[in-house]
Order: structure tokens, then sequence, then C-alpha cells
């Protein structure tokens, strides 16, 4: 049963990462992975943050923190020593199906610590900044799942490496933003 799940996983990597070839997402998609890309809209929330909710900043940029710091380390240093997976990138298997559009990485591939942080981060956010997004609080998980696919695309993970790092990081979010939210009553309450 688990060589069918790891073959299908293979080839589910084979259709995105060669199936889908496209000059833009060949330019867009190693951005998308990338920490600086994304900075402006670290920088937007914590100024939005700041500017509305200062009586919480400090706690809100705490509970990120942690939160990055705790679903990094499960992914990086505790699932991925434990499982030993490959990246196909390092699979010499399929070393001639693969496109190097990013340095590969000498890192193990199971599971992403993309998806898990940025699905963490994207839960933690829709639950403590839901109040001020509304019903456009699902874009968060649009943007973690941008960076999540990103990493199959070009190459350095798996599709089960993705959906395995969003479900632990979706898990660690909405944990972390109950959390959070009970204990810092105002002015996060309202978002529950």
């Amino acid at each position: 049963m688990m060589d069918q799940l790891l073959e299908l996983d293979k080839a589910l990597f084979l259709a995105v990462h060669l199936g889908a070839q496209h000059p833009l997402l060949d330019a867009v998609c190693p951005f998308l992975r990338e920490k600086l890309f994304w900075a402006p809209l670290y920088l937007f929330v914590a100024s939005y943050m700041w500017f509305n909710v200062r009586k919480g900043f400090w706690h809100f940029l705490l509970g990120c923190a942690l939160l990055v710091t705790a679903a990094d380390t499960l992914s990086s240093k505790i699932i991925k020593p434990a499982v030993h997976r490959l990246r196909p990138c390092n699979d010499q298997e399929l070393a001639g199906s693969i496109r190097p559009l990013v340095p590969c990485g000498s890192g193990f591939s199971f599971t992403s610590s993309h998806a898990t942080n940025h699905f963490a981060i994207a839960w933690f956010f829709m639950g403590c900044l839901g109040w001020a997004m509304g019903r456009w609080r699902f874009l968060w998980l649009i943007w973690a799942s941008s960076v999540a696919l990103s990493q199959v695309y070009v190459g350095v993970h798996y599709p089960g490496d993705i959906l395995a790092g969003a479900l632990i990081g979706s898990l660690l979010g909405i944990a972390a933003s109950r959390i959070f939210r009970n204990l810092n009553r105002q002015p996060f309450a309202d978002n529950a």
C-alpha cells in the first residue's frame, strides 16, 4: 500500500512539475517560495496591527514568532530527520525528469516546511485577523497554497510533502489562534 502511495505521489509530482510547464509559472514560482518576496505582506500586516490594535501588537508578533518556530521545528527538526525522504530533485529515479528552477538543497523532503509554516500562519491570521478581513479571510489560504504548490512546481517537494505540511500547519495555526484569542480577549475576541 505504501509503495502505491509513493508511486502515486511521484506521478502527481511529474504531472505538476512537467505537465503544468509554462513560462509565466517558471518566472513566478521561484519567487513565491522566497521569504523576501513576501516581506511586504508581512510588513503590511505588522503595520496594520501597529496602527489598529496597539494593545495587542506585541502579543500578536510574539504569537506569530512562537507559531513559526514551533511549526518549523516540528517539520524540519523532528519529522524530516525521522522520515528521511529524498527531495524529488535528489531522487536518482527522477534525475532525467527534473527541470532545475531553484537549487535543490540537501535536506529531506517530507514534510514541506514551507507548507507547514505558511499554512500555520495563514490559519493564525484568519483566526486572529478575521474581524479585519471578513469574508476575504480565505485569501490567506490561497496565499499559503500558492507558496506550497510552487514547491512542487520548482521540483523540491512531492505533493504528499505539501499535503502533510499543510495539514500539520493548519492544525497548529488553528490551535494557536484559539489559544491566542483566549489569552487576548480584547481586541481579538470578535473574530472567533
